[in-house]
């Protein structure tokens, strides 16, 4: 099956807008192309969930027909309708329409380890065909699809199978959250290093406050921006409301515009 990467806003060509001041949201008419994105992190539990639902609700607020998935997630709990994951059900709640869970999370696994060990304890080996299946079905019916990844960047997979693979056959780029707490600059600079040598696109960053007590926070952020040859894409602080974070990343695709064209 063949992958499509760009899709074209159908709302009368209806693209995102902020004001200088990203206060204030505003919709203008546009022949502007985006893409579906790829959201990875510097670790586990720093974020990407977070991040991507705050994107999906600021696309969806502006009239953008979107819809989250999350290819593979250990750690499902059984329910009566099967395995389901947290961080996809956000996804999915996320989005612009209901689902079938199954297209959002195609490989839900229950052991909450590394994805690799999860699948062998489940006599199943992860392969791209079923996440490439059911990103196409999401993207048939949606504008753009945010595809969030799981754990770090360097998740194998299988023996055979590294997650970089994912956004590669479905030709993503990538947008880097960074769990903003001591080491964060190394872990950062590694990562965005890998995401290039893995042969992606990396087109910018966010940051995520998940230590509210972390010294040093503008000295650090103002390094990761010198440093990291992307732009970055917001600060998401540690207690700020659901309404605030769709807000600043409205402003952050809007930004992001030029570069997704």
């Amino acid at each position: 099956m063949g992958t499509q990467s760009h899709w074209q806003v159908r709302n009368n060509n209806t693209a995102l807008h902020a004001t200088e001041d990203d206060d204030e949201i505003a919709m203008t008419t546009s022949t502007s192309n985006l893409r579906s994105v790829f959201i990875t992190g510097t670790d586990t539990g720093i974020g990407k969930t977070r991040v991507s639902a705050a994107m999906l609700r600021a696309l969806v607020v502006n009239g953008i027909e979107a819809l989250g998935m999350k290819p593979v997630a250990s750690g499902c709990e059984e329910t009566p309708d099967g395995l389901r994951n947290d961080d996809a059900l956000a996804l999915h709640a996320a989005g612009y329409r209901p689902m079938p869970y199954a297209d959002i999370n195609p490989w839900a696994l229950a052991e909450p380890i590394a994805p690799h060990a999860a699948a062998t304890q489940s006599g199943m080996t992860i392969t791209l065909d079923r996440v490439e299946t059911a990103y196409g079905k999401l993207l048939a019916d949606a504008d753009i699809v945010v595809v969030e990844g799981v754990g770090g960047w360097a998740v194998p997979l299988s023996e055979t199978l590294m997650q970089a693979a994912i956004p590669q056959r479905l030709e993503l780029p990538v947008i880097l959250v960074i769990g903003l707490r001591l080491g964060c600059i190394n872990h950062a600079l590694l990562t965005a290093r890998a995401i290039v040598d893995d042969g992606c696109e990396l087109i910018g960053w966010i940051g995520n406050r998940i230590d509210p007590s972390m010294q040093a926070v503008d000295a650090n952020v103002a390094m990761l921006k010198r440093q990291l040859a992307t732009p970055c894409l917001g600060i998401l602080d540690h207690d700020s409301s659901e309404p605030a974070e769709t807000m600043s990343l409205v402003a952050a695709l809007s930004r992001l515009r030029s570069d997704l064209q």
